[in-house]
Protein backbone atom coordinates (compact mmCIF):
# COMPACT_ATOMS: atom_id res chain seq x y z
CA UNK A 1 0.00 0.00 0.00
CA UNK A 2 1.13 3.13 -1.21
CA UNK A 3 2.66 5.94 2.26
CA UNK A 4 1.16 8.78 1.93
CA UNK A 5 2.88 12.02 3.12
CA UNK A 6 1.56 15.38 4.24
CA UNK A 7 3.89 18.29 3.98
CA UNK A 8 3.48 21.81 5.28
CA UNK A 9 5.13 24.47 3.73
CA UNK A 10 6.00 23.16 -0.13
CA UNK A 11 5.79 26.38 -2.26
CA UNK A 12 9.73 26.65 -1.86
CA UNK A 13 12.75 25.56 -0.01
CA UNK A 14 13.08 22.23 2.15
CA UNK A 15 9.18 21.65 1.17
CA UNK A 16 9.12 22.45 -2.03
CA UNK A 17 12.41 19.56 -2.56
CA UNK A 18 11.02 17.12 -0.39
CA UNK A 19 7.13 17.27 -2.22
CA UNK A 20 9.28 16.47 -5.60
CA UNK A 21 10.79 13.60 -4.28
CA UNK A 22 7.87 12.20 -2.77
CA UNK A 23 5.61 12.76 -6.34
CA UNK A 24 8.19 11.19 -7.87
CA UNK A 25 8.44 8.11 -5.72
CA UNK A 26 5.85 5.82 -7.44
CA UNK A 27 4.90 4.14 -3.99
CA UNK A 28 4.03 7.45 -2.07
CA UNK A 29 1.19 9.91 -2.30
CA UNK A 30 1.25 13.10 -1.64
CA UNK A 31 -0.53 16.18 0.08
CA UNK A 32 1.15 19.16 -0.47
CA UNK A 33 0.15 22.28 1.69
CA UNK A 34 0.51 26.22 1.14
CA UNK A 35 -1.05 29.02 1.68
CA UNK A 36 -1.56 30.01 -2.03
CA UNK A 37 -2.82 26.53 -4.23
CA UNK A 38 -1.26 28.90 -7.20
CA UNK A 39 2.33 28.30 -5.76
CA UNK A 40 2.21 24.30 -6.46
CA UNK A 41 2.26 24.83 -9.93
CA UNK A 42 5.17 22.79 -10.03
CA UNK A 43 3.52 19.45 -9.15
CA UNK A 44 1.67 19.40 -12.85
CA UNK A 45 4.66 17.68 -13.90
CA UNK A 46 3.73 14.64 -11.81
CA UNK A 47 0.84 11.91 -11.24
CA UNK A 48 -2.03 13.75 -10.63
CA UNK A 49 -3.84 10.26 -9.45
CA UNK A 50 -1.04 10.52 -5.95
CA UNK A 51 -1.38 14.00 -5.06
CA UNK A 52 -3.83 15.97 -3.58
CA UNK A 53 -3.06 19.95 -3.02
CA UNK A 54 -4.48 21.68 -0.05
CA UNK A 55 -4.40 25.39 1.05
CA UNK A 56 -3.28 25.33 4.53
CA UNK A 57 -1.96 28.94 6.54
CA UNK A 58 -0.94 26.83 9.81
CA UNK A 59 -2.13 30.15 11.61
CA UNK A 60 -5.57 29.05 10.81
CA UNK A 61 -7.29 25.70 12.52
CA UNK A 62 -10.29 25.73 10.32
CA UNK A 63 -7.59 25.20 7.13
CA UNK A 64 -5.89 22.59 9.01
CA UNK A 65 -8.58 20.61 10.15
CA UNK A 66 -9.84 20.89 6.63
CA UNK A 67 -7.04 20.03 5.09
CA UNK A 68 -6.39 17.15 7.19
CA UNK A 69 -10.01 15.90 6.39
CA UNK A 70 -9.52 16.29 2.96
CA UNK A 71 -5.82 13.90 2.82
CA UNK A 72 -7.71 11.29 4.52
CA UNK A 73 -10.80 11.43 2.80
CA UNK A 74 -8.32 11.18 -0.51
CA UNK A 75 -6.02 8.77 0.76
CA UNK A 76 -7.73 7.15 3.46
CA UNK A 77 -4.61 7.59 5.60
CA UNK A 78 -1.51 9.67 6.82
CA UNK A 79 1.85 7.97 7.34
CA UNK A 80 4.22 10.72 7.85
CA UNK A 81 3.69 14.34 8.76
CA UNK A 82 6.29 16.59 8.06
CA UNK A 83 5.74 20.07 9.72
CA UNK A 84 8.25 22.47 7.61
CA UNK A 85 6.04 25.35 7.09
CA UNK A 86 7.95 28.16 9.17
CA UNK A 87 9.69 31.60 8.84
CA UNK A 88 12.74 33.44 10.49
CA UNK A 89 13.55 36.52 12.15
CA UNK A 90 16.59 38.74 12.59
CA UNK A 91 16.92 41.23 15.13
CA UNK A 92 18.34 42.28 18.04
CA UNK A 93 16.34 41.38 21.33
CA UNK A 94 15.87 44.67 22.64
CA UNK A 95 15.16 45.56 19.05
CA UNK A 96 12.74 43.17 18.25
CA UNK A 97 9.35 44.18 17.07
CA UNK A 98 7.37 41.78 19.80
CA UNK A 99 3.94 41.46 17.35
CA UNK A 100 6.58 40.52 14.85
CA UNK A 101 8.02 38.00 17.32
CA UNK A 102 4.33 36.66 18.69
CA UNK A 103 3.35 36.02 14.64
CA UNK A 104 6.21 33.61 14.48
CA UNK A 105 5.50 31.65 16.98
CA UNK A 106 2.05 31.18 15.96
CA UNK A 107 3.69 29.70 12.90
CA UNK A 108 6.93 27.91 13.53
CA UNK A 109 5.40 26.58 17.31
CA UNK A 110 1.61 26.89 17.40
CA UNK A 111 1.07 26.33 13.86
CA UNK A 112 3.21 22.84 14.28
CA UNK A 113 1.62 21.80 16.84
CA UNK A 114 -1.85 22.26 15.73
CA UNK A 115 -1.15 20.65 12.44
CA UNK A 116 0.25 17.42 14.57
CA UNK A 117 -2.77 17.08 16.99
CA UNK A 118 -5.12 17.20 13.49
CA UNK A 119 -2.79 14.16 12.76
CA UNK A 120 -2.62 12.18 15.66
CA UNK A 121 -5.90 10.68 16.36
CA UNK A 122 -5.40 9.01 12.73
CA UNK A 123 -1.82 8.03 13.39
CA UNK A 124 -3.01 6.73 16.82
CA UNK A 125 -5.67 4.20 15.39
CA UNK A 126 -3.55 2.88 12.50
CA UNK A 127 -0.62 2.26 15.50
CA UNK A 128 1.74 3.83 13.14
CA UNK A 129 3.39 7.02 11.68
CA UNK A 130 6.07 9.39 11.60
CA UNK A 131 6.02 13.13 12.42
CA UNK A 132 8.94 14.86 11.39
CA UNK A 133 9.30 18.37 12.89
CA UNK A 134 11.88 21.10 10.58
CA UNK A 135 13.95 22.22 13.84
CA UNK A 136 17.26 24.39 13.09
CA UNK A 137 20.91 24.47 13.77
CA UNK A 138 20.63 27.32 16.20
CA UNK A 139 18.26 25.07 18.16
CA UNK A 140 21.61 23.51 18.89
CA UNK A 141 23.43 26.44 19.42
CA UNK A 142 22.51 30.11 18.70
CA UNK A 143 23.91 33.58 16.97
CA UNK A 144 23.42 36.96 17.59
CA UNK A 145 20.53 38.67 15.87
CA UNK A 146 18.53 35.44 16.16
CA UNK A 147 17.41 35.04 19.70
CA UNK A 148 13.52 34.50 19.43
CA UNK A 149 13.91 32.35 16.03
CA UNK A 150 16.02 30.01 18.19
CA UNK A 151 13.78 30.48 20.62
CA UNK A 152 10.91 28.76 18.72
CA UNK A 153 13.03 26.15 17.59
CA UNK A 154 14.06 25.33 21.34
CA UNK A 155 10.09 25.05 21.75
CA UNK A 156 9.84 22.60 18.68
CA UNK A 157 12.50 20.72 20.14
CA UNK A 158 11.29 20.53 23.89
CA UNK A 159 7.80 19.78 22.29
CA UNK A 160 9.16 17.35 19.92
CA UNK A 161 10.99 15.48 22.56
CA UNK A 162 7.97 14.86 25.04
CA UNK A 163 5.68 13.75 21.88
CA UNK A 164 7.97 11.25 20.86
CA UNK A 165 7.76 9.88 24.49
CA UNK A 166 4.34 9.98 24.60
CA UNK A 167 3.51 8.37 21.10
CA UNK A 168 6.66 5.15 21.38
CA UNK A 169 4.10 2.67 22.28
CA UNK A 170 1.76 3.56 19.84
CA UNK A 171 4.23 3.41 16.84
CA UNK A 172 4.53 6.69 15.84
CA UNK A 173 8.09 7.82 15.89
CA UNK A 174 8.84 11.63 15.95
CA UNK A 175 12.25 13.16 13.75
CA UNK A 176 13.70 16.70 14.48
CA UNK A 177 15.43 17.75 11.91
CA UNK A 178 18.20 20.86 12.06
CA UNK A 179 19.49 22.25 9.02
CA UNK A 180 22.30 24.56 9.09
CA UNK A 181 21.66 27.43 6.22
CA UNK A 182 20.44 26.63 3.27
CA UNK A 183 20.00 28.02 -0.15
CA UNK A 184 16.21 28.66 0.21
CA UNK A 185 14.44 31.57 0.65
CA UNK A 186 14.08 31.30 4.48
CA UNK A 187 16.61 33.95 4.62
CA UNK A 188 14.80 36.18 1.80
CA UNK A 189 11.13 36.89 1.54
CA UNK A 190 10.30 34.56 4.26
CA UNK A 191 11.79 36.48 7.15
CA UNK A 192 11.63 39.71 8.52
CA UNK A 193 14.78 42.07 9.33
CA UNK A 194 15.54 45.08 11.65
CA UNK A 195 19.23 46.29 10.87
CA UNK A 196 20.12 47.58 14.54
CA UNK A 197 20.22 51.40 14.93
CA UNK A 198 20.90 51.44 18.82
CA UNK A 199 24.85 52.22 18.66
CA UNK A 200 25.81 49.80 21.00
CA UNK A 201 24.49 46.97 18.71
CA UNK A 202 26.24 48.23 15.44
CA UNK A 203 28.48 45.48 15.36
CA UNK A 204 25.94 43.16 14.42
CA UNK A 205 24.35 45.58 11.26
CA UNK A 206 26.56 44.13 8.61
CA UNK A 207 25.38 40.47 9.49
CA UNK A 208 21.34 41.43 9.53
CA UNK A 209 21.56 44.03 6.63
CA UNK A 210 23.80 40.78 4.74
CA UNK A 211 21.44 37.96 5.77
CA UNK A 212 19.26 37.66 2.63
CA UNK A 213 23.02 36.66 0.82
CA UNK A 214 22.68 32.95 2.34
CA UNK A 215 19.73 32.57 0.07
CA UNK A 216 21.99 32.04 -2.95
CA UNK A 217 25.71 31.59 -0.83
CA UNK A 218 24.91 29.68 2.00
CA UNK A 219 26.28 26.03 1.50
CA UNK A 220 23.64 23.63 2.96
CA UNK A 221 21.60 22.28 -0.23
CA UNK A 222 17.99 21.97 -0.34
CA UNK A 223 17.95 19.08 -2.57
CA UNK A 224 20.48 16.85 -0.57
CA UNK A 225 18.68 17.88 2.68
CA UNK A 226 15.39 16.86 1.60
CA UNK A 227 16.68 13.59 -0.21
CA UNK A 228 18.62 12.54 3.16
CA UNK A 229 15.03 13.27 5.63
CA UNK A 230 13.24 10.92 2.67
CA UNK A 231 15.67 8.25 3.39
CA UNK A 232 15.70 8.53 7.06
CA UNK A 233 11.78 9.16 7.48
CA UNK A 234 11.93 4.93 5.59
CA UNK A 235 15.19 3.73 7.58
CA UNK A 236 14.41 0.84 9.36
CA UNK A 237 15.59 3.11 12.97
CA UNK A 238 14.69 6.81 12.43
CA UNK A 239 16.42 9.23 14.37
CA UNK A 240 15.07 11.44 17.27
CA UNK A 241 17.51 14.37 16.03
CA UNK A 242 18.94 15.09 12.75
CA UNK A 243 21.47 17.76 12.48
CA UNK A 244 22.52 18.50 8.56
CA UNK A 245 25.42 20.62 7.85
CA UNK A 246 28.52 21.80 9.59
CA UNK A 247 27.54 23.89 11.15
CA UNK A 248 25.09 21.82 12.94
CA UNK A 249 27.19 18.93 13.05
CA UNK A 250 30.10 21.07 14.73
CA UNK A 251 28.48 24.07 16.24
CA UNK A 252 25.91 21.65 18.16
CA UNK A 253 28.47 19.53 19.37
CA UNK A 254 30.81 22.33 20.61
CA UNK A 255 27.21 24.19 22.44
CA UNK A 256 26.55 20.83 23.85
CA UNK A 257 29.42 19.60 24.77
CA UNK A 258 30.37 23.45 26.67
CA UNK A 259 26.94 22.82 28.61
CA UNK A 260 27.71 19.25 29.48
CA UNK A 261 30.81 20.77 31.06
CA UNK A 262 29.44 23.17 32.92
CA UNK A 263 26.97 21.97 34.27
CA UNK A 264 29.55 18.96 35.39
CA UNK A 265 31.56 21.49 37.21
CA UNK A 266 28.73 22.66 39.35
CA UNK A 267 28.00 19.11 40.61
CA UNK A 268 28.08 19.47 44.09
CA UNK A 269 26.07 22.50 44.15
CA UNK A 270 23.44 21.41 41.76
CA UNK A 271 23.02 18.06 44.51
CA UNK A 272 23.44 20.05 47.33
CA UNK A 273 19.79 21.45 47.25
CA UNK A 274 17.96 17.82 47.57
CA UNK A 275 17.35 16.95 50.99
Amino acid sequence: MAQTWLITGTSSGFGKALATIVAQNKDTNLVAAARHLDDLAYLDAFDAKRIEKVVIDVTDEDQIKAGVAKAIERFKTIDVLVNNAGLGYFATIEESDMDQVRYMFEVNVIGLANMTRAVLPTMRRQRSGVIINLSSALALTTLPTMGYYSATKYAVEGYSDTLRQEVADLGIRVMTVEPSGARTQWSGRSSQKVVPTIKDYAAFSDSVASVADSVTQAPGNPKRIAQVMFAQANASEIPAHLPLGDFAYHGGLANLQGLVTEIQSRENISLSTDD
